[in-house]
């Protein structure tokens, strides 16, 4: 829908200051702003009404479907998916009703990784679509959840995806798609086009508008501790942690969300040159700027009250705060010229944005005519969302060892599926758990789209065949003698319950004993794997010759050495959603194959951390106690392309200026196959220390059995050295394989 900016110039003359502070604030939660009657009919809550009177009106509203132990909602008192209709009208009839303008509310939601509401698609987290390489299946995945929110009246999303997993012991790392800028950049780039449409195109037409968080650079608080202070320099903040903020808004992103960190000291909800000079002079952005939840009042220290919090947020460029009372307090600077002018420009943003959602009344009309949904839009919008969600899980599985015993996984499969072997154990603390799978920011599910890989490997090999064993103790010695394999499934879990402790922002405040080991607010100093896992591991392999295929659950990049160091083969699976355990089974059963890789470096040991792959010096050899600290790197995946294999690499320096053009050949064999090969590059020359390599391009192919093609990867010079650099050589390796390298040399004319 397109702007009408004379009607937008009427509206804001028409506003006293209250009402324009008011379309500023969410601070609202949404799910309190309904309830049910003695009936059991959604009506407007008395705290909607009050907000509304306070304000005239109401800016944006979070979370009104939201579900899960924070919000409190769930499948007995929160709204289902055929009432999302119903709670819609309720609120935005109530907000026209008893407005001063006629003016619908934005209704945010999130959707870190699909809808946070009952009946909502969870895809895998992004550590997980990280994992996958494939920027395309994930444009396609975010479509569906776009459609799923827009069909539901939902106008804005709230999608991680700026953050890179720079510390593993950070909780938050499997809202990140890795470790490297190129490939976020690239999903970033996805979830934009995949929910807002190319230009923008989607938008009030079964698309929703994308707000991009955090901005910028959480991903690096010292220690992993969340939101904490990222202590970089401006050289290493533009190469690993602003690539992914450019991206979305050359994708066309219609918002960004401040941080709750700092950078060199400065908050990035008060920070000018964040906000203002770089996101809108340099690079262009034209949409709304959100806090985090209560990171306004966050500024209380720094500015001296919570007033003064709200008018620094204001000033350095926060358009639309979450939760907080600070910005509840820019009334009281109603004489203050610098914060009424930034008011007004705050206040023009936000009604542009709502203007694309046919949220402002049309000319000669008193209010907004606003479409409700459609519950069979919604239904066909949720089933193509599943369909999306299974086909992303079966690409994030990664296969990180196989071959370390005389059983391979072809091998392990044959005795799978051989009736006549012995008993299949499914054993470890996730083998009939199903929300481990799913990540923080997640609804619950009903208990009939639930799942297991214990469940889904009964249901394909029979009762009498599987058994389960989620503790050394739980099967009998005779049967451990017997099994023809174990399937030991370990790793982490975001799972939140009902009766946990929340910080104010709903982060984990207090976890229990075999609570959340990942998510947000659950940093841990010890990556290791929890509740002692390894050793269960150890009885496991003590009771039994059976060969073991572990599957390692992970939001994180957890230490894995004993489990590589014992197991026949090992999956890794992240958090990938509620078809994570399918996926599995496919693998097992039904011999799919595995073509994702690692989307973060896995350490050897807990405390030689962080590395990454595209660090500046290697910590090989460092530590006398930790040689070797990397276990698995980055782009790792034994499973990715085994059938593929490559010739004829070649660079080219001449003939696409301001890039370098490598090509080669890929051969399928007779299995043909899918995934992404990666190009990674190291420079030498120039006046920085190079780094050890360099994500510096991706393709993602699907080849037919026997088929050949030629592939061209595409790297910006600019990428590869900094203007006044000189004459620099750089050497391109194929998926970090030193047996396909070519190295071209770049002038020095830069």
């Amino acid at each position: 829908m397109s702007i009408n900016c004379a009607a937008v110039d009427r509206l804001i003359d028409s506003m006293s200051f209250t009402q324009k502070v008011g379309q500023l604030n969410q601070r609202l939660l949404g799910w309190k702003s309904v309830e049910r009657n003695a009936a059991g009919r959604l009506v407007a809550s008395d705290e909607l009404k009050q907000e509304i009177d306070r304000w005239g009106g109401l800016g944006t509203l979070y979370g009104l479907l939201r579900a899960d132990p924070w919000s409190g909602q769930h499948w007995g008192n929160g709204i289902r998916p055929e009432e999302r209709t119903e709670a819609i009208a309720v609120v935005q009839q109530t907000v026209l009703e008893r407005g001063a303008h006629g003016i619908g509310v934005l209704l945010s939601e999130e959707a870190s990784h699909g809808h946070q509401a009952l009946g909502g698609t969870v895809l895998p987290t992004n550590l997980g679509l990280g994992a996958t390489f494939d920027p395309q299946g994930v444009q396609e995945a975010e479509a569906a959840v776009a459609a799923e929110l827009a069909a539901s009246g939902i106008h804005i999303a709230l999608v991680s995806g700026l953050d890179i997993a720079r510390d593993p012991r950070w909780g938050r790392c499997e809202e990140c798609f890795g470790e490297d800028p190129l490939m976020a950049a690239r999903m970033c780039e996805a979830i934009v086009t995949g929910m807002q449409g190319e230009h923008r195109s989607k938008v009030g037409h079964g698309g929703v508008a994308v707000v991009l968080k955090h901005l910028a650079a959480q991903g690096e608080a010292v220690g992993g501790r969340n939101g904490q202070s990222a202590v970089l320099g401006p050289h290493d903040l533009h190469e690993i942690h602003l690539p992914p903020v450019a991206a979305g808004v050359r994708a066309g992103a219609l918002g960004f969300m401040a941080a709750y960190n700092d950078i060199d000291s400065v908050p990035c909800c008060a920070n000018p040159w964040l906000l203002k000079d770089y996101l809108r002079d340099q690079l262009g952005f034209d949409g709304i700027v959100m806090a985090d939840g209560l990171a306004v009042d966050r500024l209380e220290d720094m500015a001296g009250s919570i007033p003064a919090a709200g008018r620094a947020a204001l000033l350095a460029g926060v358009d639309v705060s979450l939760w907080d009372e600070g910005f509840t307090r820019l009334e009281e600077y109603a004489d203050d010229e610098q914060v009424v002018a930034a008011v007004d420009t705050a206040l023009r943003r936000v009604l542009e944005l709502k203007a694309m959602f046919g949220l402002l009344p049309e000319d000669g009309a008193d209010t907004a005519a606003i479409a409700m949904p459609s519950a069979d839009a919604i239904a066909q919008a949720t089933a193509d969302g599943r369909e999306q969600a299974k086909r992303m899980a079966r690409e994030a599985i990664t296969l990180i060892n196989d071959g370390q015993s005389a059983a391979t996984l072809d091998d392990i499969r044959s005795v799978i599926a051989d009736a006549q072997a012995g008993p299949v154990i499914v054993a470890g603390p996730f083998s009939d758990d199903f929300d481990c799978f799913l990540g923080d920011y997640t609804a619950p599910l009903p208990a009939d789209e639930q799942s297991s890989v214990y469940r889904q490997l009964v249901a394909r090999l029979g009762e009498d065949r599987v058994l389960l064993a989620a503790k050394p103790s739980d099967a009998p010695a005779d049967q451990w003698a017997r099994a023809s394999t174990v399937v030991f499934v370990c790793g982490s879990t975001s799972e939140r319950s009902y009766d946990s402790e929340f910080d104010d922002n709903g982060a984990a405040k207090a976890v229990t004993e075999y609570g959340a080991t990942c998510g947000e607010g659950v940093d841990l100093s010890d990556i290791r794997l929890p509740w002692r896992q390894d050793d269960m591991l150890g009885e496991v392999a003590a009771l039994t010759t059976a060969p073991i295929v572990s599957v390692a659950v992970c939001g994180r990049a957890h230490v894995l050495t004993d489990v590589l160091e014992r197991s026949a083969v090992t999956i890794w699976a992240g958090y990938a959603g509620q078809y994570g355990p399918q996926a599995v089974a496919d693998v097992l059963v039904d011999g799919a194959d595995m073509s994702g890789r690692l989307p973060v470096t896995l350490p050897a040991y807990p405390a030689a951390i962080p590395v990454r792959y595209n660090d500046r010096q290697s910590a090989a050899h460092v530590y006398k106690d930790a040689a070797e600290p990397i276990l698995r790197g980055f782009g790792y995946g034994a499973g990715s392309l085994a059938a593929v294999t490559f010739s004829e690499m070649h660079a080219d320096t001449q003939s696409h200026p301001g890039e370098v053009l490598v090509q080669v050949t890929a051969h399928a064999d007779d299995h043909g196959a899918a995934g992404a090969v990666n190009l990674f590059a190291h420079v030498s020359g120039g006046r920085r220390i190079p780094r050890l390599a360099m994500l510096v391009d991706s393709v993602y192919m699907d080849l037919n059995a026997g088929e050949r093609r030629d592939i061209a990867f595409h790297v910006p010079c600019d990428r590869l050295r900094d203007v006044g650099d000189g004459q620099v050589q750089v050497t391109c390796t194929l998926d970090g394989d030193s047996t396909h390298t070519v190295t071209a040399t770049l002038p020095g004319e830069y």
